[in-house]
């Protein structure tokens, strides 16, 4: 063991029953009071390690010691004794209780046989005042915004006794003013003795907010480096094995006719609730629209709408000149629409499916993969399917391999793949890069460009701001389900002034915002 690491894991090495090697021999190993970075590519190890580490997974070979003493961590609860918490990238918090039942739930104060409400509130108060986690304790946790939720779940663990918070792609979804909030809280924490692990695909984040940093590659640590000795660049050429782009390069846009054009639409959910509110915006070929905001302000309705997946009150949607309301999913489809979800496992792929089926999902019935008698034409889906592994990069055994078995890059590789390869009119992309690592982020950048410059129409959904302000060339921001403001030359424009915009602070005016339309 380091004999100045307050945790360590020595020579971790996990074989899943497939034959994937997740981890060989890896050594990881934290400080007390230090913000510890862990990067690395999708399938490179890190999240196999941090299940090891919170006790969601078992290594066949390995050891962990904590102050010194090698213990066993076989479950979430033995790690939560030995003051090991983790903070999901997805909330584990139940929508309908307040803040203060979802922090002291399992671990109910009681008055007898009753929960003392009372007592809850009071400790949700103590916590969040000690740690300068402000959070309302009678607010229903499913009326907070993510950056409330995000706090509520760091000060579970906590009150759980954690002095080692594992925090998975905290800021995903945060905006600038809630990242730096995040950040200052962060560092207070460090400073009064606790052990931050830092997991992130944003080096910049890992730059500004760390102080060292493991980088994983293959299986394998690739080394433990002060931040500060390294840069943004260093840390992706260790990551990936070679100097990647991580800054977007385009060409300027010469857009040309509408092929989409959404007209006062309005969406209204189960609770009578409008979520998308009379919004208007059109979109051209050869160019890429972004859209903004924080998570929960219509977007997620809007790309639903607009691809079919669901329904809408009022309002048209135009695509190619074509009103789509009445269309199917496939109809859609056929018009010349490709869609990256949101939700790769639930909506992008067929998970127990080879790659090879998902890569042809929705050809399957076209005429140059069939012979008669509707008998499959085996060596044209061989070959095309081998093609775009290899044009896209896509690191699999072979084109039989289930999709659940790779890693995240490489699953929204194949269905990129997919959806790009059939020369589209509009790409609907919604958080086409979330989750995966540098490498397989600059090859879908660059694709999206590369189709936007063959007269493609991109509109990209985006909670990566560095994202959104980068790939578009203009963009829209949503709040409350409005477009708040259409900011057409993104060149003059930084991250502090949309994150007003997408906190709703501030406002375009109603001619500002008109010009979404390109009348």
């Amino acid at each position: 063991m380091t004999s100045d690491a307050v945790l360590s894991m020595e020579d971790i090495t996990k074989v899943y029953p497939n034959g994937i090697v997740a981890n060989k021999g890896v050594n990881f190993s934290v400080r007390t009071g230090e913000i510890h970075g862990l990067v690395g590519e999708n399938g490179a190890g890190k999240t196999t390690l941090m299940q090891i580490l919170f006790g969601l997974n078992q290594a066949d070979v390995g050891k962990i010691f904590f102050n010194g003493k090698e213990i066993k961590i076989d479950s979430p609860h033995a790690a939560i004794a030995q003051g090991i918490g983790m903070v999901h990238q997805h909330f584990m918090l139940v929508p309908s209780l307040t803040v203060s039942e979802n922090l002291v739930l399992g671990l109910e104060p009681r008055r007898g046989f009753i929960f003392d409400k009372s007592r809850g509130i009071h400790i949700t108060q103590e916590l969040s005042k000690k740690y300068n986690l402000k959070v309302e304790p009678d607010m229903l946790v499913r009326d907070l915004p993510v950056g409330l939720k995000q706090k509520v779940e760091i000060l579970k663990a906590l009150y759980r006794g954690a002095k080692i918070l594992i925090l998975d792609e905290p800021t995903a979804v945060l905006t600038p003013q809630e990242m730096v909030e995040l950040f200052n809280e962060l560092r207070q924490l460090r400073d009064e003795g606790n052990t931050i692990i830092f997991i992130s695909h944003k080096l910049a984040e890992v730059k500004a907010l760390c102080n060292r940093v493991t980088v994983m590659r293959a299986g394998k640590s690739q080394g433990v480096f002060n931040v500060e000795d390294v840069t943004e660049e260093d840390i992706s050429r260790i990551m990936v094995g070679r100097d990647v782009i991580l800054r977007v390069e385009k060409d300027v846009a010469q857009p040309k006719e509408s092929v989409l054009k959404v007209n006062r639409l309005t969406v209204v959910n189960s609770f009578n609730k409008r979520v998308v509110d009379d919004i208007s915006f059109s979109l051209r070929r050869g160019e890429i629209l972004g859209v903004a905001g924080v998570e929960g302000n219509g977007q997620r309705e809007l790309v639903e709408a607009i691809t079919g997946f669901g329904s809408y009150g009022l309002g048209s949607i135009l695509i190619d000149g074509e009103d789509i309301k009445q269309l199917s999913i496939k109809e859609i489809r056929d018009l010349g629409c490709s869609h990256i979800p949101e939700d790769r496992m639930s909506y992008g792929c067929a998970p127990t499916l080879s790659v090879r089926m998902n890569l042809l999902s929705y050809k399957h019935n076209r005429r140059e993969f069939n012979r008669r008698f509707f008998l499959m034409h085996m060596s044209t889906i061989r070959d095309v399917s081998t093609e775009l592994v290899k044009e896209y990069q896509i690191l699999c055994t072979s084109t039989e391999q289930e999709v659940r078995c790779m890693s995240g890059g490489n699953i929204q590789k194949v269905i990129v793949a997919r959806e790009f390869s059939d020369n589209p009119k509009l790409i609907v992309a919604n958080q086409p890069t979330r989750g995966i690592d540098v490498g397989a982020t600059e090859f879908i950048r660059k694709r999206l460009v590369e189709l936007r410059d063959r007269g493609a129409a991109v509109l990209l959904v985006s909670a990566d701001l560095n994202e959104v302000m980068e790939l578009s060339d203009s963009f829209l921001v949503m709040y409350g389900g409005k477009i708040n403001a259409f900011i057409e030359d993104v060149s003059n424009f930084n991250e502090e002034k949309l994150g007003q915009y997408m906190l709703g602070l501030k406002s375009q005016d109603v001619d500002e915002i008109g010009r979404a339309l390109h009348d």
